[in-house]
């Protein structure tokens, strides 16, 4: 798995534009790590401290099952699995993140705990990659994970994992009567919770970008420090909520599809995301041997 991981600096523009293909190079790692500098360099993250909302947050006992069968079937990370190329490749992936969200040296990163994955374009895999990062690290058994469907206007993860869209994010941003217990799903992975994206709604950006979400990341990172919190983001030049979400977080995972999103667009993404602490960039659907596209090393024949 091509990872270039680091902390992300504010960076300057370059005149040079950058209209290849994004390959797995050593000519694109780079020019990524010109943007994405080494871990141990930190920016300070600019989200202002606000109040932890004072809603207590509970949760619902009823428990969605998931179908492992159909998921494995889609190459999902399964409870099943133990040494398949998918969970090798992933755990290459979450380990730098878990790092940075528990270990004891987490470099001064605010909300480490909170990860939003995205992608440049639609298509790339951010889907992908953010459910099978939460099945990752849920899968351990002294990990607790959260993954939000935070695309609000093309949801995925709800329909992939088979429970209600309904409500969900936009309902509790909306502060109608809706509470936290009252979008979170349990699953039968004892150690994942889902919220679903919710209805569609024209204001989505925002809601997104209102106190009630800035308190309610801070709620989640500050009550729960110990559970892992996945955005599945919307694409960054695609829409302006991911831009918006990049500012709640202490990491991020950037799915760039290789030799198909332009190099000059990646180098954009990136300086999309200088407020955030961490950017962890993933090549996907990579040509490593004659078997054809992988996601990383295995998959890339599902994204959304």
């Amino acid at each position: 798995m091509s990872i270039i991981e680091g902390a992300l600096n504010k960076a300057n523009k370059e005149g040079q534009q950058l209209n290849k293909p994004a390959e797995m190079s050593a000519e694109l790692a780079n020019k990524l790590e010109e943007k994405i500098n080494v871990l141990n360099k930190v920016v300070p993250a600019s989200t202002p401290v606000v109040p932890v909302v004072k809603e207590q947050i509970v949760e619902n006992q009823e428990i969605d099952e998931l179908d492992w069968d159909k998921l494995s079937e889609l190459g999902f990370v399964t409870p099943g699995d133990s040494n398949t190329q998918t969970v090798e490749e992933f755990r290459n992936i979450k380990h730098p993140l878990v790092s940075n969200a528990f270990g004891k040296g987490n470099n001064g990163i605010q909300r480490a705990n909170l990860i939003l994955v995205t992608s440049s374009l639609p298509g790339e895999g951010k889907t992908f990659t953010a459910i099978n990062l939460a099945l990752s690290i849920a899968n351990e058994r002294d990990k607790k994970v959260l993954l939000i469907d935070a695309d609000v206007a093309r949801p995925s993860v709800s329909n992939t994992l088979g429970i209600k869209g309904s409500p969900g994010l936009i309902e509790y941003l909306e502060g109608q009567d809706v509470k936290f217990a009252d979008i979170v799903h349990k699953t039968n992975m004892p150690g994942l919770r889902v919220i679903p994206a919710g209805k569609q709604h024209k204001h989505s950006t925002e809601l997104l970008s209102s106190n009630r979400m800035v308190m309610l990341a801070e709620e989640l990172s500050k009550r729960y420090p110990d559970r892992i919190v996945i955005f599945d983001s919307p694409p960054l030049l695609a829409a302006t909520q991911a831009e918006v979400l990049a500012k709640l977080v202490g990491q991020i995972v950037l799915v760039i599809e290789a030799e198909r999103t332009l190099q000059s667009m990646v180098m954009e993404s990136v300086e999309k995301l200088a407020s955030c602490d961490v950017v962890l960039a993933v090549f996907n659907k990579t040509q490593t041997s004659s078997e054809g596209a992988h996601y990383g090393y295995g998959y890339g024949q599902y994204s959304h």
